[in-house]
């Protein structure tokens, strides 16, 4: 069974999967292996200062030789 995952990048959803040299999170991982490998993203446990975008949960992605830091609801993962 195939894993693809998805990702909304400046308003287009777009198959990370789809660009082999496409790399996620702070191991820059693949796709699959981001997901097969618990999918982590960064989120503090206690934010150093409130009301700011830099402590938002979020992740780091490398596709197409771009980097996007995006929040994870903007993630989809479709098998089969």
């Amino acid at each position: 069974m195939a894993t693809n995952v998805y990702a909304c990048l400046i308003g287009e959803w777009v198959n990370l999967s789809d660009d082999p040299d496409c790399k996620m999170g702070n191991n820059y991982a693949s796709p699959q292996i981001w997901w097969e490998e618990s999918a982590k993203i960064w989120s503090p446990f206690t934010r150093e200062k409130p009301d700011t975008m830099y402590q938002l949960d979020h992740l780091h992605i490398r596709y197409q030789g771009k980097d996007y830091r995006i929040s994870p609801i903007y993630l989809q993962i479709v098998e089969g």
